[in-house]
């Protein structure tokens, strides 16, 4: 992680505390700012502070050179527990869930790392795309099968989804950067992209009504996050050249209004943009009559499946409007 001016040593280090929070077991912050690397009165006590709050939160600093500084967190937490008792910031407590960061406040305390040292085995890049990560085991799903055959089902389909994409649809050719997955699962979709020499940037979205994934996209080396689609989407307005939904609008129908989801995906959508929805044939005939009033262009096409699935797949062009 790398803030560049962010003074993370005000209100007990409460930002500092959340970058920890966030932080992999061993990882590095690089913090780039002035009072690494001026020696003025002000900025050397800011410097004091920040050296004082990394030691009390056992970071260890691997380098300071030039305007740059490093430190690495821990691997586990014997630094924490030998530290003398009223030590602040305190740890938090043992029942406290990192991974909860829906309408979640900042807590003035440090997160224990795993005892059993989930999300610190992560396999090599680009190994770690398709390897079942540790923290697999701590997702709260319900499932018949194994938490790694599911991971590797969830892999295996969008693989084959994406190919056939890229072969009848000729996803190649659709000049695609900044993508958005709008129900992500443990991440397959992105993986099947690279997987298929695809060159784009994915966001990956893991709705508040479904269990949270994050800590497997994460481990896979992909990126994420939380989000309520009854509720806008924190981005500009036409940031997305691509958004894909599967199976979203079947689940969110019954917490909030369709055409609420369609008009937050038109704000963010920039004009020539595509949007996939893979769902159930039941909500198809209302999203092509929100698509169509929203001036975007729908198709809907048969899955792999054939015309006699339940699922269908609704693409859409939204065309730049003349005047």
């Amino acid at each position: 992680m790398h803030p560049s001016i962010l003074m993370l040593c005000n209100e007990d280090g409460i930002l500092l505390l959340e970058v920890n929070r966030m932080l992999r077991t061993g990882g590095y912050f690089a913090w780039a700012a002035k009072p690494v690397y001026k020696h003025e009165e002000a900025l050397e006590g800011q410097w004091e502070e920040m050296l004082n709050l990394t030691t009390h939160l056992c970071w260890n600093l691997v380098k300071k050179e030039g305007y740059i500084a490093i430190w690495q967190k821990p691997f586990n937490n014997s630094c924490y527990l030998s530290r003398e008792a009223g030590t602040n910031p305190p740890l938090c407590d043992p029942d406290d869930d990192p991974d909860n960061v829906w309408y979640v406040d900042l807590k003035a305390c440090i997160s224990r790392l795993p005892e059993n040292g989930y999300g610190a085995n992560v396999a090599p890049w680009p190994a770690r795309l398709q390897t079942p990560p540790d923290r697999l085991q701590s997702i709260r799903i319900d499932s018949y099968i194994a938490r790694k055959e599911l991971f590797k089902a969830e892999s295996k389909y969008w693989n084959e989804i994406v190919a056939s994409y890229v072969r009848a649809l000729h996803w190649k050719k659709f000049k695609l950067r900044n993508i958005l997955d709008m129900r992500a699962g443990f991440g397959g979709f992105a993986a099947a992209l690279i997987d298929n020499q695809l060159d784009a940037w994915v966001l990956n979205v893991v709705p508040v009504s479904w269990p949270n994934t994050l800590p497997v996209i994460y481990d896979r080396g992909l990126i994420g996050v939380m989000h309520d689609w009854c509720e806008p989407f924190d981005t500009y307005p036409r940031t997305y050249d691509f958004l894909h939904a599967a199976e979203l609008f079947s689940i969110e129908r019954k917490r909030c209004n369709m055409s609420t989801i369609m008009l937050e995906m038109d704000r963010i959508l920039r004009p020539g943009g595509r949007v996939y929805i893979r769902d159930s044939l039941d909500v198809m005939d209302e999203l092509q009559d929100i698509a169509k009033a929203m001036g975007w262009h729908p198709a809907l096409r048969d899955t792999s499946e054939g015309p006699h699935a339940s699922y269908r797949i609704l693409t859409c062009d939204k065309r730049l409007l003349h005047g």
